[in-house]
């Protein structure tokens, strides 16, 4: 009765139970449909009907257990059509009255769901990893310029601690996407409004929105940042009246399509030719645009600073209307 009782409540289960001979060869099988065990028949052996990857791993796994007596586990892939299903198989020794080992007992359950979510954690922590040390080798490179240009440590500590604060920014949003990236019109929002006294009314943005990659989205941000921390210092942001233009278009030139944005600053102080070496140049036209596989180029205009950013088709996508 107890016995009855008990396969009745595996029979609720996805476990299936089975039983070999020495051969190994199937003596019976309780609930195993829908398992890779469905197609099997007393008196087979694995070969009979598993693909032989899959059978000369058990058979393998299996004679040593007979051979050892100690029970084992292991995980069973077997390929069905484009798919590979997974199960947690468990053996051991089946023994007579009288001790002597007589063949095999085991159980299988299927795992394939558990793998796969292992694989995408896998994955996942991959991605995390490889998009920190991506971080980890902007923030360094970002460290040694700041140094660089700095002439005290306080004056080094602000510079460097905003771009740090540029970096989170854009970080955020891009985590938000999940890691999808970032819409150029948040980052403008994000990286320059907070820069203007008067907000967005001192901020004219014009052209097409896209959504940029996440190392795009990162060095874009810190560009736009640079940019408005010397407008709001210097530049069109720290006088009354002062205008940003920001223009963002999609070009091809040679059979190569990008996206173009521009900076324009004007209404604001007279930009002197000795500019200050220590606003952020190599940022600008160097970091930024070797991070992204494009070009950039920074011009200082009497009536304003302009600053034109090409970045190549594979690190964005348009922003569906």
């Amino acid at each position: 009765m107890v016995a009855y009782k008990a396969l009745k409540a595996v029979a609720n289960t996805e476990m299936t139970l089975f039983a070999q001979d020495m051969d190994l060869r199937y003596l019976w099988l309780f609930n195993a449909q829908g398992s890779w065990l469905a197609e099997a028949r007393n008196g087979d052996c694995d070969q009979d009907f598993l693909p032989a990857p899959a059978a000369d791993k058990a058979k393998a796994i299996k004679a040593e257990t007979l051979k050892t007596g100690a029970p084992v586990r292991f995980e069973l892939p077997v390929a069905s059509g484009d798919t590979v299903r997974w199960f947690d198989v468990r053996v051991d020794v089946d023994r007579n009255d009288e001790g002597e080992v007589i063949g095999l007992i085991g159980t299988s359950v299927e795992i394939t769901d558990q793998k796969r979510r292992e694989d995408t954690l896998k994955t996942l922590l991959r991605e995390v990893s490889h998009r920190s040390k991506n971080l980890l080798a902007i923030i360094q490179s970002l460290a040694s310029q700041t140094a660089r240009h700095s002439v005290t440590v306080p004056e080094f500590l602000v510079r460097f601690r905003g771009r740090i604060q540029s970096l989170a920014s854009s970080q955020d949003i891009v985590t938000d996407t999940d890691w999808r990236g970032a819409d150029l019109f948040s980052l403008v929002t994000l990286q320059v409004e907070r820069y203007a006294p008067d907000g967005m009314e001192q901020i004219r943005f014009e052209g097409v929105d896209v959504y940029l990659t996440p190392t795009a989205a990162l060095h874009v941000g810190l560009a736009l940042h640079e940019l408005a921390v010397n407008a709001a210092s210097y530049g069109a942001l720290s006088v009354p009246g002062g205008r940003i233009e920001i223009v963002s278009r999609i070009e091809t030139r040679e059979g190569q399509t990008s996206l173009m944005l521009r900076w324009r600053e004007s209404n604001g102080p007279r930009v002197r030719v000795d500019y200050d070496p220590r606003f952020g140049t190599s940022t600008l036209e160097r970091i930024v645009p070797n991070s992204v596989g494009g070009e950039a180029a920074l011009e200082y205009r009497p009536d304003g600073i302009q600053y034109w950013l090409r970045v190549p088709r594979n690190q964005f996508e348009l922003v569906d209307n």
